[in-house]
C-alpha cells in the first residue's frame, strides 16, 4: 500500500497513520472500519498496552465468548481492525471532501486483502467513506442514505462481500449509550456468522 499523503484536508490535525500491514493479508476475512485516528497514536489498535481503541473492541469480541486481548489476536484469527480517516478529527465532524479524500486510502488498505468476506462499517464515516470507494468503482452506493438504526438490519451485498453498518466501538463516546453496545454485539454477532 502506497503510505505517502499529500492531501492537507483542513478539519483534521495533519498526522497521517498507517499501521503495519499484516503478514497473512490472504487471512484476513473480515475488516473493522471505525471512524478516525485517536489524537494520541499509542491508542490506536495496535498501540502498546491496552491502548483505548483495542479496549473497547475487546469489550464486544469478549461479551461473544473471543478471549482476543491484542492486535496480533486479531490478526491471527482473520480479523483486521482500522479506521476510515487516517488523520485525528480537529472537530466531531469532518468534511465530505475530508472523507472523499481519506476514502482513496481505505480502497488501497482494503485492496491487500484478496479473500475478505465481511467489511463492518463502524459508524457514519466508515459508512459514507466506503460508499466513495464503491461509486468510483461500480457507479453505485453500497449503503443506502438512512439512520443507522433504521439501515443496520439490511442486507448488503456486492462483488462476494457482505456489508454490515453499524456504531462506533471507538471513541470516548463508546459505553455511554448501553442500547448502541448492544446493537454493536449483535452486528458483530451477525458478521462471525457470516465468515464460518
Amino acid at each position: 500500500m502506497d503510505k505517502k499523503c499529500n492531501l492537507t484536508c483542513t478539519d483534521v490535525t495533519i498526522k497521517k497513520y498507517f499501521q503495519a500491514t499484516p503478514a497473512k493479508k490472504e487471512a484476513i476475512q473480515l475488516i473493522l472500519i471505525s471512524e478516525a485516528m485517536p489524537p494520541n497514536t499509542e491508542e490506536y489498535f495496535d498501540g502498546k498496552g491496552e491502548p483505548s481503541f483495542l479496549k473497547n473492541t475487546n469489550t464486544i469480541f469478549h461479551a461473544l465468548g473471543y478471549n482476543y486481548q491484542t492486535y496480533n489476536d486479531y490478526l491471527n484469527n482473520g480479523i483486521y481492525l482500522t479506521t476510515a480517516i487516517k488523520c485525528a478529527k480537529k472537530e466531531y465532524l469532518v468534511s465530505s471532501e475530508t472523507l472523499k479524500n481519506c476514502s482513496l486510502h481505505l480502497e488501497k488498505e482494503l485492496d491487500q486483502f484478496p479473500n475478505k468476506k465481511v467489511i463492518m462499517l463502524m459508524g457514519d464515516f466508515a459508512i459514507k467513506a466506503m460508499n466513495y470507494i464503491w461509486k468510483r468503482k461500480f457507479n453505485a452506493r453500497i449503503i443506502p442514505t438512512g439512520s443507522t438504526y433504521k439501515i443496520r438490519n439490511g442486507i448488503y451485498e456486492s462483488n462476494g462481500i457482505r456489508f454490515f453498518p453499524s456504531y462506533t466501538q471507538t471513541g470516548e463516546s463508546f459505553g455511554l449509550e448501553k442500547s448502541k453496545v448492544q446493537m454493536i454485539t449483535e452486528d458483530v454477532t451477525e458478521a462471525l456468522k457470516t465468515i464460518k
